[in-house]
């Protein structure tokens, strides 16, 4: 029997080359721009310390910011909605750590819950408000960053009469659950790495011999784990098919049993989570929250979603790409610095780089969907 007549073709189904298959996934155009990135500072800002171990610090450190509001600003867009609360959320949450922890005097621990059971209700409320009324999320959401702004600001003058609260450290010291946000960790590691000279140690001081580099942040190892939660959720669960059919089209996916109401509002507190996550990184490392703590970092998140090949109208789009995204943020916001370049640039590249993303995207769409 021939390998036709054993294995016939089905010519309802629409063949897709390889090339086409490759150029339709949502990471390719983070990929690329990865490359490029990294391509362009090593050959122009290689030596000015930018990959050396301090360096590779500095930048990981500010992808790994991007890269945690990434995440659920990810999955909530591939679920159709959006949430422009997310950098209020940042400041408010921080707010309430030190309001919680500092003023108050509850341990760090349960500032540190407490915090994260009011800002994940905060978000279960935005997405009840939009799937209940049938507002677009843009509009609810945008209404929640005036909201938690001005919370943030009124709130710490009204109790401690200034919009910055410090003393988060000391209130934090010896807490079980604070160094989990705050901590560092291989600092053992890092000391063995010194020793053998293969990184840079201090010269002179009380720190003469001990690394430049002490141990990786815990906001590094955060990103790293909602990159990799947020990645297998998505691509190898039913609950992350359901995360596309939501977003692809709500009406089609109630009508076949996919649970869109749970869905957009699980995708909403999770979107809370990982700002809170954020916020108590923050604070732990400046050891201060600050009213204006958050500013614009909503749209930083939708850019790196953007940029990750995500479209505006669901339904499509990679965690892993938006991970790519915040690290070409965290890349080329370090990289200016080290290549002597005005950092008011970045601003000039984030609007140039959306533009080009969104129209790649839209070009990327139009082929998926045979539209002209």
């Amino acid at each position: 029997m021939s390998e036709t007549a054993s294995n016939p073709v089905d010519e309802r189904v629409k063949r897709i080359s390889p090339l086409r298959r490759a150029l339709i996934r949502p990471e390719l155009g983070a990929m690329v721009g990865t490359i490029a990135v990294f391509a362009f500072f090593i050959l122009f800002a290689f030596d000015s310390g930018m990959f050396n171990s301090q360096g590779v610090l500095n930048w990981a450190t500010v992808s790994a910011q991007f890269m945690i509001i990434a995440v659920g600003a990810c999955l909530l867009m591939i679920a159709g909605e959006f949430d422009l609360s997310v950098g209020s959320m940042i400041g408010f949450a921080g707010m309430m750590i030190a309001i919680f922890g500092v003023t108050i005097g509850i341990p760090m621990w349960a500032a540190i819950l407490l915090t994260f059971v009011l800002c994940i209700a905060i978000g279960a409320l935005n997405g009840f408000i939009v799937i209940r009324t049938g507002l677009p999320s843009f509009i609810v959401t945008l209404a929640f960053l005036f909201i938690l702004r001005g919370f943030t600001i009124f709130l710490p003058q009204l109790i401690e009469r200034k919009t910055i609260i410090g003393g988060i450290r000391e209130a934090a010291e010896g807490d079980w659950l604070a160094p989990i946000f705050g901590g560092k960790i291989l600092g053992g590691l890092f000391v063995w790495l010194g020793d053998a000279g293969l990184i840079a140690t201090f010269e002179r001081g009380t720190r003469e011999g001990q690394p430049v580099v002490d141990g990786i942040p815990m906001l590094i190892i955060w990103a790293l784990a909602l990159v990799v939660f947020g990645h297998v959720l998505l691509t190898r669960t039913r609950f992350g098919n359901w995360i596309f059919a939501a977003g692809g089209d709500a009406e089609a996916a109630r009508n076949s049993g996919v649970p869109v109401t749970r869905v957009k509002m699980l995708m909403f507190m999770f979107t809370a989570f990982c700002a809170t996550v954020f916020a108590i990184c923050q604070v732990m490392e400046f050891g201060s929250a600050g009213a204006d703590r958050g500013l614009l970092k909503e749209f930083e998140a939708i850019i790196a979603v953007v940029i990750g090949g995500a479209l505006l109208t669901g339904g499509y789009g990679s965690v892993i790409g938006a991970a790519l995204g915040a690290v070409i943020f965290g890349v080329v916001q370090q990289g200016l610095f080290f290549a002597g370049v005005e950092s008011s640039l970045f601003r000039v590249f984030l609007g140039v780089i959306l533009l080009g993303a969104v129209i790649l995207n839209t070009y990327i769409r139009r082929m998926i969907t045979g539209e002209r």
